[in-house]
């Protein structure tokens, strides 16, 4: 994601410090020690915070940790976030391949995975955030009945992932490449607004733990 520079981007990060976890790994296992919340949900790469916001807002009983490594996207949803005056979202600028660094095993109920770098060429598989390999490291922070909600814009993207899933130990659920065929469902990020106003097909699908396979 490239955006503009904002102004006065440190300080107004800074301002932000009650939500913004500089140093995530001193969390794990302890994310939801001493506080209201229940469950514990992920999204990676949250972008501008739309969906984190309004996800926050209808989810009260969950803690929302997103995660998103460009700052200049980051302040526009910790300031999002302030001005709702949400109390159950945090925010970290991390690598979604340190995950288990900040998270202990069985620590996360949900992971929310929203229009991620599709990464097409062969020798960039392993970066795709539904490679085998990044499904497997769910699989180790995911609670035993843990869920990863898939949205994507790009079909190919979509194809590859329905069948990483099952192979690698997930079971399928709410399969569909056109979301918003009859109308709007459910919260939308800022890039899906804007595909859905030019008509292009949303794909989504929810993925569930199954046993640990061999």
């Amino acid at each position: 994601m490239r955006l503009r520079k904002k102004k006065n981007l440190t300080p107004r990060m800074e301002r932000c410090g009650d939500i913004w976890v500089k140093q995530p790994d001193t969390r794990r296992g302890q994310w939801l020690q001493d506080r209201t919340e229940t469950e514990l949900h992920l999204e990676i790469g949250s972008g501008r915070g739309r969906f984190t916001v309004e996800t926050a807002a209808s989810v009260p009983s969950a803690l929302l940790v997103a995660i998103e490594r460009e700052p200049n996207a980051t302040i526009v949803a910790m300031e999002r976030a302030r001005g709702m005056e949400l109390g159950n979202i945090l925010f970290v600028d991390g690598d979604a391949a340190k995950l288990t660094e900040m998270f202990a095993p069985g620590e996360v109920a949900r992971i929310y995975l929203n229009f991620s770098d599709p990464w097409p060429a062969r020798r960039h598989e392993k970066r795709r955030l539904t490679s085998p390999g990044f499904l497997e490291m769910y699989r180790r922070i995911l609670t035993s009945d843990g869920e990863i909600h898939f949205k994507t814009d790009n079909r190919p993207l979509f194809d590859y992932s329905v069948r990483q899933f099952p192979a690698c130990g997930y079971a399928l659920d709410e399969v569909t490449y056109d979301l918003h065929e009859q109308d709007i469902v459910g919260v939308m990020t800022d890039y899906e607004a804007k595909f859905h106003e030019l008509g292009l097909p949303i794909c989504r699908c929810v993925a569930r733990l199954e046993a640990q396979h061999d």
